[in-house]
């Protein structure tokens, strides 16, 4: 279906936000969860026996999501779900989509993409969105306009009246650190931590001004075509404020850059 894409209270975020704009997407299929501890270390072992190299990730404890991933391992692991599962690899090296992205860090465009395979991939930033607003138009959250501690594992301050919680700094329960994945609520279409407990890889390539370009209200958009040092991420972890919780918050990070707050999560077409 078709939703309104940015920020609707046009003074939350940045002017990388903006314009607002409707944005078509076809159904896909996402990862209920943030990918685990567990699911990572089964694929990874998986694709390290079958001519993957990529780096091994951490974690805090059981069910906690994989943390400290770049952009490329991110990638490549999905291409080794994909094949473990019998499925069709997403990612290639190459235009004519004929070498599986298995090894290295390259800077794959939208041609190495083959969109319609069966195999899994990061959402695109569009889709993380509409995934993100559940159903909902014209949020801040995935539930509604306001966050409190009892909704996501993020950083709370008084910096931000939309903030309510009753407790601040990191979260109570889980303090400095990630929780487990699905420790709240889900949103309206059965996701859980789309806001907060770790930054979330998308696909696209990250410009600030990408919103206000012709290719940004297509059908299904891809983000910009061009290369650059950047890939945007997305939901606002356990280390960061109520406003990167938003569902229209725009971050991004070096592909090569694996934090310890920075994960991610798979989709399917149909």
């Amino acid at each position: 279906g078709t939703f309104r894409m940015g920020d609707s209270f046009m003074t939350d975020g940045s002017t990388a936000e903006l314009p607002l704009h409707n944005v078509h997407i076809s159904a896909f299929f996402m990862d209920k969860y943030e990918v685990n501890r567990e699911k990572w270390l089964d694929v990874y072992t998986w694709a390290i026996g079958n001519g993957y190299a990529m780096s091994g990730g951490s974690y805090n404890a059981v069910n906690h999501p994989v943390q400290t991933i770049n952009w490329y391992d991110a990638v490549k692991w999905c291409n080794a779900r994909s094949e473990k599962e019998g499925l069709t690899p997403v990612y290639y090296t190459d235009a004519a989509q004929t070498i599986i992205f298995r090894s290295g860090n390259v800077n794959i465009t939208n041609a190495c993409v083959k969109w319609t395979a069966s195999g899994y991939r990061l959402p695109t930033e569009a889709e993380w969105e509409k995934a993100a607003r559940g159903g909902l138009n014209a949020k801040r959250f995935p539930w509604g306009d306001t966050i409190t501690h009892s909704q996501a594992n993020y950083t709370s301050s008084a910096s931000y009246a939309y903030d309510i919680s009753p407790t601040r700094n990191y979260h109570p329960t889980w303090g400095s650190g990630t929780s487990p994945v699905g420790s709240f609520a889900a949103n309206g279409y059965g996701l859980h931590d789309m806001a907060g407990n770790i930054w979330e890889w998308v696909w696209d390539w990250h410009d600030s001004t990408y919103y206000g370009q012709p290719a940004a209200t297509q059908d299904n958009p891809r983000g910009p075509a061009g290369v650059s040092s950047y890939r945007v991420l997305r939901g606002g972890s356990w280390n960061s404020g109520a406003n990167y919780a938003r569902c229209a918050d725009r971050n991004n990070g070096g592909l090569g850059g694996a934090s310890y707050d920075i994960g991610f999560r798979c989709v399917r077409g149909l």
